[in-house]
């Protein structure tokens, strides 16, 4: 989703909720904050000398300690302004992909995509997905994708796959 979508999608659910589902059935607890936002730029080599270049911006969710017992979540409307007000210092790549970054005692910190948005009449539930990780240089490896059933495969030495 791009980060245009994603701020219409805020704008036409304002007043509700905002919750963020990083595994089905699992939701940053009441007490998280949007710490950050980040455009990131990647320039990339993959194991094959292929560069890579790509912009994500990340928008980074933070569990309080100090707000445990927190009963409501952040709004959409809050969301709204503090990516106003990012916007207005260091203006936002709208046409790039958003991410979010989150972690917590139960879940790594990782980068997740969002999958969907699903509203409800006072809710905006933002339903997250991790990418697996994948060879840009299958070519070159040789090693066909659906092939790719364990990491020695490509970057085991004696594989003679080239790869790595």
């Amino acid at each position: 989703m791009k980060v245009q979508e994603f701020i219409t999608k805020l704008n036409e659910n304002k007043g509700a909720s905002l919750l963020f589902e990083y595994i089905k059935g699992n939701f940053a607890g009441r007490n998280y904050h949007l710490t950050e936002i980040k455009n990131v730029t990647f320039k990339t080599v993959d194991c094959g000398g292929n560069t890579n270049n790509w912009k994500e911006t990340h928008l980074q969710l933070w569990e309080s300690p100090n707000e445990i017992d927190k009963e409501e979540y952040m709004t959409v409307d809050k969301v709204i302004a503090i990516i106003e007000k990012v916007h207005r210092i260091n203006p936002l790549w709208l046409d790039t992909d958003v991410k979010i970054e989150f972690g917590n005692e139960n879940f790594p910190t990782s980068i997740l995509d969002i999958a969907s948005l699903k509203s409800t009449s006072n809710q905006l539930i933002v339903q997250l997905t991790g990418v697996k990780t994948g060879c840009k240089a299958s070519d070159v490896c040789g090693v066909k994708i659906e092939e790719t059933k364990s990491e020695s495969t490509c970057c085991s030495p004696t594989s003679g796959s080239g790869c790595c």
